[in-house]
């Protein structure tokens, strides 16, 4: 048995429409598909990056907060690859979105910052990955 990829992330948001406003027009991701599933009272977006589908975005009537800080026992945060986090840290101040200040990735020499969704979900983005592996192998 062999896993080939991660096929999607679900995420859970507690206002649908600024979910998917903020995963569209800010991040830039690709509506696929959207249906309003009445037996739930829920709507699902699947979501696609660069062509290739990776997240679900789900409403449900008054789903309960996900604690985040401090940090909690579960998923810690998705990451984004990016070509440079300064531009990137750049446009979310524009989009006044704040983000934490860029660090160094002690391993790699990689930069990487956090920000937020409108819920809270942590999320990184993190300077070019398939440079760093090149370069922290050889």
């Amino acid at each position: 048995m062999v896993i080939n990829k991660i096929h999607h992330i679900a995420i859970i948001c507690s206002d649908y429409e600024k979910s998917k406003r903020f995963y569209t027009e800010i991040l830039g991701l690709e509506v696929i598909a959207e249906v309003f599933r009445n037996s739930r009272d829920s709507w699902k977006c699947d979501l696609a990056l660069n062509g290739e589908y990776i997240i679900e975005l789900f409403s449900f009537p008054n789903p309960p907060k996900r604690v985040s800080r401090p940090e909690a026992c579960g998923l810690r945060h998705l990451a984004f690859e990016v070509k440079n986090v300064e531009e990137f840290q750049n446009f979310l101040t524009e989009k006044s979105i704040f983000s934490e200040p860029i660090r160094i990735d002690e391993f790699t020499g990689k930069k990487f910052t956090f920000f937020s969704d409108p819920d809270g979900l942590p999320l990184e983005v993190y300077e070019n990955k398939n440079e760093m592996i090149s370069e922290f192998f050889t």
